[in-house]
């Protein structure tokens, strides 16, 4: 059964980033690649000579019809963002009076709820971190929920998520590693349903953290609520450039292929971990929350190795137990690592 914690300290805006020192083995971010790949990093310098100008009604078209095209939605279904943590920084436009956000979970909407003075409660998933009889106080009237969920990697059913609907109320649903998973099963993002809010990410599939791309995916009533008192031009042209690259039919077939390589690496890396004492949580996403003793020892020993991984106690409903790390192709590195100072 979950239970209702307050809303997260300060901690909360300490990200994977802040773990990583140059020249580190980073475990402890997303982002799937090391760079862009050439084809997208070429589309982005053809656009290099236009940043003398304002960003066009062209482009802002552009983005939102290849995203449209890409989930089956309409145009007006679409809001470019400078990342999917905008729409976390735009929910509070939304006016909600009550928010509840189901945890452990990305941290950022928490943040930017209450620094818009909106009342925040957690509900916390105990460990598997599933949904099972799992419920969220009915006086809510947003509710932010992520699947696969940052940190634990669990994909919850739709049907599950779409059982919190309610009159008055939106659902967000973080979809940020949606597409790290191969078909995208449980998927929101291409039911058009006038409460639903979707949140999308290009930054971990592309390697765009240093651009902030995303774009939401809602009514267009709701998108229209979640834009206002924002500024103007809010998404660059090289933003709106990568969301209708990043969307064409080529670029998402491209990141499918991706996601059935990553998701048999990331079987291969969770049981390498498990031979080494640590308790991976059954899930689907491209990073392993895992559980070991002494946690807190051997990531600092990993840093001074030079290998950064994800702490946890930052997130509500963890503690210094638990870490995580982005699936990569170098994990037996890790876990080689993660042997010997365990000893």
């Amino acid at each position: 059964m979950a239970t209702l914690n307050p809303s997260p300290p300060a901690a909360a805006r300490y990200h994977g980033d802040q773990a990583v020192a140059p020249g580190m083995l980073d475990f402890a971010v997303n982002v799937r690649h090391a760079r862009p790949p050439q084809w997208l990093i070429e589309r982005l310098a053809a656009r290099l000579p236009d940043l003398a100008r304002y960003p066009s009604h062209d482009d802002a078209r552009l983005a939102q019809d290849a995203a449209a095209a890409r989930h089956g939605r309409a145009r007006e279904e679409v809001l470019p963002l400078a990342g999917a943590a905008e729409g976390f920084a735009l929910l509070g436009n939304l006016r909600p009076s009550k928010a509840v956000i189901v945890a452990p979970s990305f941290t950022e909407p928490a943040v930017a709820l209450a620094a818009a003075g909106v009342p925040v409660e957690h509900v916390v998933l105990e460990p598997p971190f599933g949904l099972d009889g799992v419920s969220v106080p009915d006086d809510a009237d947003l509710v932010v929920v992520g699947n696969p969920t940052n940190p634990t990697s669990v994909l919850h059913a739709r049907e599950r998520l779409l059982a919190w609907r309610r009159p008055g109320r939106v659902l967000v649903v973080d979809e940020a590693f949606a597409d790290s998973l191969p078909g995208e099963p449980e998927s929101l993002a291409a039911d058009s349903l006038p409460d639903v809010l979707v949140l999308r990410s290009l930054t971990k599939t592309w390697a765009l953290a240093g651009l902030r791309v995303g774009y939401a995916l809602g009514a267009p009533e709701v998108l229209a609520r979640l834009s206002t008192q924002r500024a103007h031009w809010p998404v660059g042209t090289l933003q709106l450039t990568a969301i209708a690259a990043c969307c064409a039919p080529g670029a998402v077939a491209e990141a499918a292929a991706g996601a059935v390589r990553l998701a048999e690496l990331r079987a291969e890396m969770v049981a390498g971990l498990a031979s080494v004492g640590a308790d991976p949580v059954d899930g689907r996403g491209p990073f392993v929350l895992f559980r070991m003793p002494d946690a807190a020892r051997v990531r600092s020993a990993l840093a001074r190795n030079g290998i950064a991984v994800r702490r946890c106690d930052t997130f509500v409903g963890l503690d210094e137990t638990y870490l995580r790390a982005a699936v990569r192709p170098e994990w037996p590195l890790l876990v080689r690592a993660i042997s010997e100072v365990s000893r």
